[in-house]
């Protein structure tokens, strides 16, 4: 990779800052007129004027001033008395506006004016101007047309101002008096002879207006009065005749109505008799029509009889007769296929059959001389039980008998307890108390098996420690009664 001297680096670093110096002086020497305002620069090159846009002024040999163009706006209230053409003494206080003009001529005029004076001197000056050709202007007219016509006052001023101002680069935009005053109440009774005539005017007008309103009143009370004698009579006449003519429809709709009731009397009477008349037929009909029914349905079921008992008799042929002949000729053929059979084998081993029958019969003896041996002693060992052994046996093997009794319960895969909550025996307490009533059944189960009760069975049985003796130690007296 290329690498830069560092010098170069520093190099480009200088040319950089140098840049930014020169950009930093021209900034500062660069000044903008905005649009209210104008720059007078002067000096070297001579004086120009900047409106609306910048312009470089260098230091030492040019100097840059600003003017403003907005609008100035003061009052013009002279401080002593005005005199008018009719001599009377008056104040007028008045609110002027004014400002540079826009073009390059009356802008330097006005810099030669102001530019070195500052905003007050500049309205002193100003005032001082108007003042004067106000006094003038007032000096020529009268009270009243200062206060009647003060547009004709403003207009005069701003004419008569308008060449002093042009000379000092100015313009009067308005001129707008706020108030004329006087001493002497000049201008008060100046209005009270219009105004007692316009009052008085306006009372003359009010009493005639009074007069007429009167006049006007009455004659429309008689009108009315007449008016409403005459509605009174038209208002009888018509509830004369009104009266009249509801009376004799009154009349009419009593007669329409009475024959009326006597055409639908007959007519719902005619219409009851019909209704009865059909009703019977359509019964009699409906009577027939189930008779038939029944006729049809008893017929319908002695077919449907007839069919199941020829069905049955099908399937009694079908099942029973035919099954028993096949199983009949069935066994028939097994029994004389297995006499056969027999025959052969009995005459082919007949030899081999005797001899283990001898060994058959020589083992069973065996054995049952055994068990003979074997039942001897658990007779004895039996005679040996007492009723506490007995009891045990019993209620030992009471659960196992208890368990085959429940076991069909163990089959069911889900059970549904409809309780209608009558009595106690609800719910899961029915199905408990059943369980419990199957094996309280259970002595009653050994009873019937042993064929003895068990109040019997318990009182051949020996009380606890009733132990009776072996044979061999019997006394002697006893063995020679039994022998």
């Amino acid at each position: 990779m290329l690498q830069l001297n560092p010098e170069i680096w520093i190099i480009v670093g200088l040319c950089v800052l140098a840049l930014l110096l020169i950009m930093s002086t021209f900034a500062k020497l660069y000044r903008k007129a905005g649009p209210h305002e104008a720059l007078i620069v002067y000096g070297f090159g001579g004086t120009r004027i900047v409106k609306g846009h910048g312009t470089v002024v260098f230091p030492m040999v040019q100097v840059c001033r600003e003017l403003s163009l907005e609008l100035m706006s003061f009052d013009v209230a002279p401080q002593q008395d005005l005199y008018t053409k009719q001599g009377v003494a008056v104040t007028v206080e008045a609110v002027a506006q004014i400002k540079v003009k826009s073009d390059q001529e009356s802008i330097l005029t006005a810099s030669e004016q102001f530019l070195t004076k500052t905003p007050d001197q500049r309205e002193g000056l100003i005032r001082l101007v108007m003042e004067g050709h106000l006094r003038g202007i007032i000096g020529q007219l009268t009270v009243e047309e200062i206060v009647k016509q003060p547009e004709m006052v403003s207009d005069r001023m701003r004419s008569t101002c308008a060449d002093d101002m042009n000379k000092m680069g100015l313009e009067v935009i308005s001129f707008t008096i706020k108030e004329v005053r006087d001493k002497n109440e000049y201008i008060t009774n100046m209005g009270r002879p219009d105004v007692a005539r316009i009052k008085r005017d306006a009372d003359v007008a009010a009493a005639e207006a009074d007069r007429d309103t009167a006049i006007k009143r009455a004659l429309a009370q008689r009108e009315s009065a007449v008016a409403r004698a005459q509605a009174d009579q038209d208002r009888v006449l018509a509830e004369t005749l009104s009266l009249a003519k509801q009376a004799e429809a009154q009349r009419d709709l009593e007669v329409k109505r009475a024959q009326y009731l006597e055409v639908t009397k007959k007519q719902q009477a005619q219409a009851d008799k019909a209704y009865d008349i059909q009703a019977n037929v359509m019964q009699q009909q409906v009577i027939a029509e189930q008779v038939k029914v029944q006729q049809v349905e008893k017929e319908q079921q002695v077919k449907v009889q007839e069919a199941e008992i020829k069905r049955r008799e099908n399937e009694l042929i079908a099942t029973v007769l035919k099954q028993a002949e096949i199983e009949r000729q069935r066994i028939e053929t097994l029994a004389a296929a297995e006499k056969q059979r027999l025959m052969v084998e009995a005459e082919g081993h007949a030899s081999a059959i005797r001899a283990q029958g001898e060994a058959e019969a020589e083992i069973i003896f065996k054995k049952g001389e055994a068990e003979a041996k074997a039942m001897n002693v658990k007779a004895e060992a039996y005679q040996e039980y007492n009723q506490a052994a007995v009891i045990d046996k019993l209620f030992t093997n009471m659960p196992e008998v208890v368990k085959a009794l429940a076991a069909p319960l163990a089959n069911v895969d889900r059970i549904t307890v409809v309780s209608t909550g009558n009595g106690d025996a609800t719910g899961m307490n029915k199905i408990t108390g059943d369980i419990t009533k199957m094996a309280a059944q259970v002595p009653a189960l050994f009873e019937t098996l042993s064929g003895m009760s068990m109040s019997e069975l318990f009182a051949k049985v020996r009380t606890l420690g009733d132990k009776p003796a072996k044979p061999d130690a019997l006394p002697p007296s006893t063995k020679s009664n039994g022998a």
